[in-house]
């Protein structure tokens, strides 16, 4: 029992460094990714081919003034970009990034938290990262925050409903809402992408609008609202709700390789010969490799689509997404009980 608690809390601590890390360097790679678009150099001063640069631009937050408004409610400015970190950073504990590694003839889960409800869990901490955002606006008593804490709300809370009507087919033909389950279900080349093409869609659609991420950046359009619900916000309270979307989107992609690309499963790695703790690791380099897909697409997507308007966000959503995903309910229920 003891060494199973420091085994978990060795495993949590290592996906925490990771997050970071990769949240760190994400900012480096889409700097580099926007430089090879637009035929320019991304950075490349600080430290060799610019791997200093996340290094620098945390030294510069740090160092930044540490301002707060007159007006602002104290405990809610503190506790929104809080609260965003912290909801960012608790959704991977249900993901499963590799088979169990086998320690002095015991096996154990890679997977800080086995439950059988894994993905209403991902949901109901997504859910919550609403209130980072909205009591960061609020708190800040800015307008022009609040009405982007406003709109970035209805952004998320909308698309919510079409993400969890496209997972509810992934739920019917799994039969199980534990996502080790799910991801075991889908060994060898059986990916789910294959069976829900449709559902995949809608789902990263919504996941771009969920992360904030352009062409559903909204929230943050300069041009409208300054800086969206953290343009109140300096030093590393900033920093906290930047790290937090690229967290979003390392995590987001850990869950879209999950549920629909086989998670951390390859057509013929069971059949390499691997011992149990190589086969461990190569399987989590894979898992890796399709979220580190995930986030080139995310990058991409951003310096080649312009933004939405605001009624084309909600129209998106409202009259296009949430029927189809609903349409693939139907349609998915239809061929379940033909097959019976």
């Amino acid at each position: 029992m003891v060494t199973q608690i420091i085994y978990k809390t060795l495993l949590a601590s290592f996906i925490l460094v990771l997050s970071l890390l990769v949240a760190m360097y994400s900012t480096l790679i889409e700097r580099k990714v926007a430089g090879w678009f637009q035929d320019r150099h991304g950075p490349n001063r600080a430290g060799p081919w610019g791997l200093l640069q996340p290094l620098a631009d945390g030294v510069k937050l740090f160092f930044k003034e540490e301002f707060m408004p007159g007006s602002a409610d104290k405990l809610l400015y503190i506790l929104g970009p809080s609260l965003t970190m912290f909801v960012a950073l608790l959704t991977s504990a249900v993901i499963p990034w590799g088979p169990d590694l086998v320690i002095n003839g015991t096996a154990y889960p890679m997977q800080v938290a086995d439950v059988n409800i894994g993905i209403l869990f991902v949901f109901a901490i997504l859910s919550i990262g609403v209130y980072g955002i909205m009591i960061g606006g609020w708190a800040s008593n800015n307008k022009y925050a609040l009405l982007g804490a406003v709109r970035a709300s209805s952004q998320m809370i909308s698309y919510e409903l079409a993400m969890s009507l496209s997972i509810i087919t992934i739920v019917m033909m799994t039969g199980s809402l534990s996502m080790r389950e799910i991801v075991a279900q889908q060994q060898g080349f059986s990916w789910n992408i294959f069976y829900q093409p449709l559902g995949f869609l809608i789902f990263l659609i919504c996941a771009f609008a969920e992360t904030n991420r352009s062409p559903f950046d909204l929230p943050e359009c300069e041009t409208e609202l300054v800086g969206g619900y953290h343009t109140e916000y300096s030093s590393m309270k900033l920093g906290f709700y930047l790290f937090a979307e690229y967290i979003n989107m390392f995590i987001s992609g850990a869950v879209m390789a999950t549920l629909f690309l086989g998670g951390y499963h390859f057509p013929g790695l069971d059949k390499l010969g691997l011992s149990p703790n190589v086969f461990a690791f190569v399987s989590f380099m894979v898992l890796f490799t399709k979220i580190t897909f995930f986030g080139f697409i995310y990058m991409w997507i951003r310096w080649t689509l312009p933004r939405f308007r605001y009624d084309q966000l909600m129209k998106l959503g409202w009259k296009s997404l949430i029927p189809l995903a609903i349409l693939n309910v139907v349609i998915t229920g239809v061929v379940i009980l033909l097959n019976q």
